[in-house]
C-alpha cells in the first residue's frame, strides 16, 4: 500500500458517524456483531440480545454512533473498489450528509459490498450516516487514488455510476 496516503477515519474530522441495522427473524446478534466488528472494530454495545430459537425471533433495531471508519476505509483501497464506493457512498448525499448501506454477509469475510440501491441482500445491511462540513472533500479524500491523476473523479461526475448500479462506459 502507498504509505504516503492520507489515512483518514472520519473521526476528529469535523464528521459524525453513525452505523445502524435492524435484526429480524433468524438474525443471530452474534454473528451480525461479529460482522461489525470485523469492519467497524471500535463499535461497542453493552449488552447483547438473545440467539433467536423457535417461536422467539431476532428483533431488535442497532445504532452505533461516531464510530471510525478507519478500518473500512482501509478495507476500500485493499479491495481496490474506490470509484465504486465513491459512487455509491455519495449517491444519496444531500449537502453536508449521505447515507449508504453495505451487505452484512460480505463484512463477515471482511469484504465491502453496496447493494444496488432499493435491494436487501440475504443477510442485510448495515446503514451508514456520514454528515459534517466538507463532506465531498471528504469522501473524494477518502477514496482517492493513483489512477485518478489520469483519469480524474468526483462526486456526480460523467463517470459516475448509474441509479441502478451499472457502471458507465467511457473511453
Amino acid at each position: 500500500m502507498d504509505a504516503s496516503r492520507l489515512r483518514l477515519t472520519g473521526t476528529g474530522e469535523g464528521l459524525s458517524t453513525r452505523i445502524t441495522t435492524t435484526l429480524a427473524g433468524v438474525d443471530s446478534p452474534q454473528k451480525v456483531m461479529e460482522a461489525l466488528l470485523t469492519l467497524f472494530p471500535d463499535a461497542t454495545k453493552e449488552t447483547m440480545e438473545n440467539e433467536p430459537s423457535l417461536g422467539q425471533p431476532s428483533k431488535a433495531s442497532w445504532t452505533f454512533e461516531d464510530v471510525s471508519l478507519g478500518v473500512f476505509l482501509h478495507q476500500l483501497h485493499e479491495q481496490r473498489i474506490l470509484d465504486t464506493a465513491l459512487d455509491a457512498m455519495s449517491l444519496e448525499m444531500n449537502g453536508s450528509t449521505t447515507s449508504f448501506s453495505i451487505a452484512r454477509q460480505a463484512a463477515v469475510a471482511g469484504k465491502i459490498a453496496f447493494p444496488i440501491p432499493g435491494d436487501e441482500p440475504v443477510g442485510g445491511v448495515f446503514r451508514i450516516t456520514i454528515s459534517g462540513t466538507g463532506l465531498e472533500d471528504w469522501l473524494q479524500a477518502a477514496t482517492w487514488h493513483s489512477g485518478r491523476g489520469q483519469v480524474p473523479r468526483h462526486i456526480n461526475d460523467e463517470r459516475s455510476m448509474d441509479d441502478d448500479g451499472e457502471s458507465t462506459t467511457w473511453v
